[in-house]
């Protein structure tokens, strides 16, 4: 793939950042490092943590800046989203170097890319922070977002589509391989604007320019996988209509035909009708309309079989390039219980001693329940420094809600479930009622066996 315009480099924060005094600056933290995403209309901030294993997210800020806004007509950034920019990476800088960030790195996206003053708005963010700009190509950012997505269904199979401001990133893969790619100008800054805030405009832009995808059709019956901040609003909107018992965005999955329908739902509803949904952000209430007619149409489109949303997308791909090889190997979900224990645990963690105890319950198992069972195993002594009263609560939503990838919803309930009754919790407790539809009987009859089984040897665990 062709280079960035601005070099790619990842540099040290301990040198001072201009502005800032050089005293009392903290030594980078081994391992710990960071991305900031300038977007079209976010600016993120997201430092990834652990020396050892596959960094898991300790820290996560964004905010709105929109660089698109008005760039439809004047291929402009907006001068007030610069500025606004420009405060939140010297917000972003100092913050990084006040958690000890080791390694920092500053990528930009389709507004720098397509806007005539994007390069040069790359060069004065380079000069007034002494750091490098990456701007991502339209396949570069493909790409990462589909390692982004890889890192946590290696198998993934189906069409990746990234949502932002400026564009849409659309992939092709095959059962965990890259194939086809392509950008659209389908961001829903730029729809909005490029349709005059009318929906039915908007749908006519959507269908020609989708039109220009040859390849969609070759992605029917298979899986739609939804990148993208607007898209995971979308989901917490869908999550909140369909009284899902869980409220976790990745992972989250639907039918097609029942997504195609929310999104024409949403694709339809007013600004006032918005704000009263809860979990729709109000700075995302003009946008959603937008967001959710380009997914209606890219469903219909594509005849996919089913939706799946992920957290895991450009960022996640970019940290995954700047790490070593023998960290982007590891199981994300693996690595990051073996990082939870390590940082919260009281004990050294005997894994393999784990599951050589757990071998008569695991007999005839796949691999797939052998990874939630280790991955449980590692998880066990989470709830140790909570009140007893609160204990198995309390640590069966701490691991319900994990910030790892490589997880379903259906594996999130079933070690929640373990980490629940390895506290005592009870399985008729209403706490847990809700979330049991997501697995099938099997699995939940397993998540109590585990506790159940006459130990062969003790365990400090269980």
């Amino acid at each position: 793939m062709p280079d960035s315009p601005a070099r790619a480099a990842v540099v040290s924060l301990n040198a001072p950042v201009p502005g800032t005094p050089a005293q009392g600056t903290p030594q980078g933290t081994p391992g710990r490092v960071g991305v900031v995403d300038i977007g079209s209309n976010t600016v993120r901030l997201v430092v990834y943590d652990s020396p050892l294993r596959l960094p898991v997210p300790i820290y996560n800020e964004k905010t709105t800046c929109q660089l698109a806004r008005g760039m439809e007509a004047s291929g402009r950034l907006d001068r007030a989203g610069k500025q606004a920019a420009m405060q939140s990476l010297a917000r972003f800088t100092r913050l990084a170097r006040a958690m000890g960030v080791e390694k920092l790195e500053l990528v930009a996206t389709a507004a720098v890319r397509d806007a005539t003053d994007g390069l040069q708005f790359a060069t004065e963010i380079e000069q007034a922070f002494a750091l490098p700009v990456t701007v991502l190509t339209g396949a570069e950012e493909a790409r990462m977002a589909a390692l982004g997505l890889l890192s946590g269904v290696p198998d993934a199979d189906g069409m990746l589509a990234d949502l932002g401001g400026g564009s849409l990133d659309l992939v092709m893969l095959d059962n965990g391989a890259f194939a086809d790619f392509a950008t659209v100008p389908l961001g829903h800054l730029r729809l909005s604007e490029a349709a005059s805030g009318d929906p039915n405009k908007a749908a006519d832009i959507v269908a020609e320019r989708l039109a220009g995808v040859p390849w969609l059709g070759a992605v029917k019956d298979r899986t739609f996988y939804a990148v993208g901040g607007s898209w995971r609003t979308l989901a917490r909107v869908f999550i909140d209509q369909t009284g899902y018992p869980l409220h976790v965005v990745d992972g989250f999955t639907l039918d097609a035909d029942e997504a195609w329908r929310l999104a024409h739902v949403v694709g339809h509803l007013g600004a006032e009708s918005l704000k009263r949904i809860p979990g729709v952000p109000r700075q995302r209430t003009q946008a959603l309309p937008f967001a959710a007619l380009v997914l209606e149409y890219l469903v219909a489109a594509s005849r996919v079989r089913r939706l799946v949303f992920s957290s895991f997308g450009m960022r996640e791909g970019r940290l995954l390039e700047m790490l070593p090889e023998e960290l982007r190997r590891q199981d994300p979900l693996i690595a990051g219980a073996a990082g939870m224990a390590e940082r919260t645990g009281r004990f050294p963690v005997d894994a393999d001693g784990i599951m050589a105890w757990l071998e008569p319950v695991l007999a005839g198992r796949d691999d797939g329940e052998r990874r939630l069972a280790l991955a449980a195993t590692l998880l066990s002594d989470i709830g140790w420094d909570e009140h007893p009263d609160y204990r198995a609560e309390h640590a069966y939503l701490r691991a319900l809600r994990l910030p790892f990838a490589g997880l379903s919803h259906a594996d999130r309930v079933f070690i929640a479930l373990v980490i629940f009754v390895r506290y005592n919790g009870s399985p008729a407790n209403p706490l847990v009622t809700p979330v049991k539809r997501l697995l099938h009987d099997g699995r939940r009859t397993r998540a109590r066996y585990w506790q159940s089984c006459p130990p062969a040897k003790p365990n400090p665990f269980f």
